[in-house]
């Protein structure tokens, strides 16, 4: 199982340095069907992306990220990004860690 990472390139290129292959620069324009190529890629089991990177997509697909399982989406930065990780963690295990 891989991590995949959809930015900005400054965004990215962190996680590039650090080893995780599977990143990709996206704009405004093309993120919809990068994180599309995502979803669909049966190796990748977290997807992380930055809070303004998530403003910027429909409706429709940010509920598909939410509603992920496998992926796991994590948002990084902006607001909330650590309440995002501890529902993340419950949904996926279906026991909330922090209590």
């Amino acid at each position: 199982m891989e991590i995949a990472v959809i930015g900005n390139s400054d965004f990215v290129l962190g996680f590039r340095l650090a080893g995780i292959r599977k990143t990709f620069d996206a704009t405004s324009e093309d993120i919809e069907e990068k994180i599309q190529s995502i979803l669909s890629d049966r190796s990748v089991a977290i997807l992380v992306m930055h809070d303004n990177d998530i403003q910027k997509i429909s409706s429709q697909i940010k509920q598909t990220l939410e509603d992920s399982v496998e992926p796991t989406v994590l948002v990084i930065g902006g607001k909330g990004g650590s309440t995002n990780l501890r529902e993340k963690i419950k949904q996926s295990v279906g026991v909330d860690l922090w209590k």
